[in-house]
């Protein structure tokens, strides 16, 4: 962008102190601040009049002062100034609260902007503590979002500084621009943040928008491309109907479709890349062991990293399982191995005796080596982020890459979220598998869920209790694990065996607690969403959540996956006081069904992309103006826009596409190379 990328603390009226607070906001210097668009607009260019100004409305009136406010003490620190002001069409009342600085300033028979809601009624209208501008300000105000300290008018001034130092480039060609109708770069900036009016305001949208997806298009089909360059793997037979007839049980229909597109894959030259996406309990497990299956038996090796050692160690024993029947050599690598114990694995796998080796991130480890590396599996692939991926792989020659993930997103999201990969859908759940019976209720029913856990305790089984929070804190009536946790050791659950996991336990401690919860050591785990992704533990059958309205959609239904692993009947109560409707209704929606994808629908629906963009991307870069919701379309323009740039020149080597290869390069850098040469 600039020349000269200038730090923001050098911006006339910020300094050192000011720029803590620009920090705070994620505003860096000039890129960062050119790039930090409002939030919401006021509009003081649309002038309304006295007489037409609607009560509870905010509206801009253009006024005369007629009497000079007054001032009135109402008690200490508190001191009002009220005063009239005129147009042709009436009069209004207007008060100021302890804003003498203000009062004195404002001149009788002088006209000012008055922005803010009016109130009274309709005989007499008036305005507590409006913004006041001189009528030269009628405009559209940008509003910024920002931190304590640091208002959105301060902001605004600076970046009237940065607007004056935008250069006229534009890294998008023009004929793209011509063909998507789209503003030059410097007049979307420009009108983002300061528009003469609505119409240039949609422009610069409309171009910021097409921008910030087809840079992120553009990265995306490069990784892609990257990842499709021809692999020494050769996977030359099928193996999966021999795989199939050593299970004790029927595929379903969609587990074999899915398989199917990945052997696909497998038997071409260029390597697979493909996201399996399944709810949970979906069978995706079985899928990845039909693929190492064939590719063992195709002369391989293949490797499955999961997030947590436990979780690792339960696909052990379920591939030791799975291929029972076969004569494939199977090894679990984790970080709790003795150290000779480790040493013999990395020595048969380097050798090629060990053929399917499953771990934990101890497996991108410098000192392990394959033989022959041809698959490798990540589970759960939010937990690991491209790079991960790419250092697992890289232990072999460009192997084909599996990623199975158990949290179901909008197909028009995981276009952008896993961009790189090909994506297939496991959308049926095998035979027999019960639903959870989920309950919305509120707090006054504590004693009869606590009643209702007892019972199923005495019998063997195992609740999860959810709380928002780990600790207490002035957020009032949500529920703090720890707290509790006590309170429940103390009270209801006294004599019980109790567990409470959170984050900020360190990760040992979360593997050991999960471990006494799969071994029956604890009847209750009260917990944070930690366990949002877990293990399998199929005697869990109740799944109680605290406070659920402070949850999305897509998230309660992780949490809810935590139970009904087994044959038992499985509850899921979500307790909440709410009383908004809209909520309430998004609760209802856990009610009446247990499809993952049509609530992850839901949930885009309703609360937006938040859940699936934030922490959850793990390496793509944040989206900053673009709208899943809303600019669905835009998406599909954009991809095809980025395929074209890279059908016509793959490296991106023209004099007309530098600016574009400077631009991607640029927005994934922290996170992985796209290759270019």
């Amino acid at each position: 962008m600039a020349s000269e990328n200038k730090s923001i603390r050098y911006f006339k009226g910020v300094g050192e102190k000011r720029a803590r607070l620009f920090y705070k906001l994620g505003v860096f210097d000039y890129d960062t601040l050119i790039n930090f668009y409002p939030r919401t607009y006021q509009d003081w260019s649309k002038i309304t009049q006295i007489k037409d100004a609607e009560i509870e409305q905010i509206c801009c009136i253009k006024a005369t002062v007629i009497s000079p406010p007054v001032e009135h003490y109402v008690r200490k620190n508190m001191i009002l100034y009220k005063f009239k002001a005129q147009d042709r069409s009436g009069v209004i009342n207007i008060t100021l609260f302890n804003n003498k600085y203000l009062a004195n300033s404002l001149k009788v028979n002088n006209e000012y902007l008055f922005y803010g809601k009016v109130m009274g009624n309709w005989i007499s209208k008036e305005m507590s503590s409006p913004e006041i501008k001189p009528v030269t300000y009628a405009m559209i105000r940008p509003i910024y979002r920002t931190t304590n300290g640091l208002s959105s008018a301060a902001i605004e001034n600076v970046v009237r500084q940065a607007i004056d130092l935008i250069p006229d480039y534009d890294p998008i060609p023009a004929e793209i621009r011509e063909k998507h109708g789209l503003c030059p770069l410097r007049s979307a900036l420009k009108d983002i943040h300061f528009p003469k009016d609505f119409a240039a305001l949609k422009s610069a949208r409309d171009r910021l928008i097409f921008q910030e997806l087809f840079f992120l298009q553009l990265g995306l089909l490069k990784l892609k491309d990257r990842s499709r360059s021809k692999t020494k793997i050769k996977i030359t037979k099928d193996y999966t109907q021999e795989f199939i007839k050593g299970l004790p049980y029927t595929l379903t229909n969609a587990q074999q479709r899915v398989i199917k597109e990945c052997v696909g894959d497998l038997l071409t030259d260029t390597p697979m890349n493909r996201l399996v996406q399944g709810d949970v309990g979906s069978g995706k497990t079985v899928v990845a062991a039909a693929l190492c299956h064939t590719v063992i038996k195709n002369g391989y090796q293949a490797a499955i990293m999961a997030p947590t050692e436990i979780l690792a160690e339960q696909h052990f024993d379920t591939l030791r399982k799975l291929l029972e029947a076969s004569d494939i050599k199977i090894e679990l690598l984790s970080g709790s191995l003795t150290k000779k114990q480790k040493s013999e694995i990395l020595k048969r796998l380097s050798g090629g005796e060990t053929q399917l080796v499953i771990g934990t991130h101890a497996l991108i480890e410098d000192n392990v080596e394959f033989k022959s590396l041809g698959l490798v599996v990540t589970d759960e692939q939010h937990r690991f982020g491209v790079a991960q991926r790419g250092a697992l792989s890289n232990k072999g020659d460009n192997p084909h890459l599996l990623v199975m993930s158990a949290t179901p997103i909008p197909r028009t999201l995981a276009l952008i979220i896993y961009g790189d990969l090909d994506i297939s859908i496991i959308d049926e759940l095998p035979k027999g598998r019960q639903p959870v019976k989920t309950y919305v209720v509120k707090s006054n029913m504590h004693e009869r869920i606590y009643n209702f856990i007892k019972k199923h305790v005495k019998i063997g089984r195992q609740a999860y209790i959810v709380c928002p929070l780990i600790e207490d804190s002035d957020t009032g009536s949500l529920v703090s694990a720890e707290s509790y946790y006590e309170k429940l050791s103390a009270g209801a659950f006294k004599g019980y065996k109790l567990g409470l996991l959170h984050g900020k336990l360190r990760p040992a401690e979360k593997e050991q607690i999960m471990r006494r919860f799969v071994n029956r050591e604890i009847d209750i785990l009260i917990s944070t969403t930690v366990i949002e992704v877990g293990v399998n533990v199929p005697n869990a059958v109740i799944m109680v959540i605290e406070n659920a309205e402070r949850f999305g959609l897509s998230q309660l239904h992780q949490l809810r996956g935590r139970v009904g692993r087994g044959s038992h009947e499985s509850y899921c109560i979500l307790i909440s006081d709410s009383e908004n409707q809209e909520t309430l209704r998004r609760l209802n929606i856990m009610c009446t069904t247990t499809d993952g994808f049509k609530i992850a629908d839901e949930d885009l629906k309703l609360r937006g992309p938040g859940d699936f963009f934030g922490s959850r991307q793990h390496g793509l870069p944040d989206l900053k103006i673009a709208d899943m919701t809303e600019d669905i379309g835009v998406l599909r323009q954009a991809a095809a826009a980025a395929k074209g740039v890279l059908d016509e020149d793959p490296e991106l080597l023209m004099d007309k596409h530098k600016g574009l290869k400077a631009e991607i390069e640029k927005l994934f850098e922290k996170n992985q190379k796209l290759g270019f040469n």
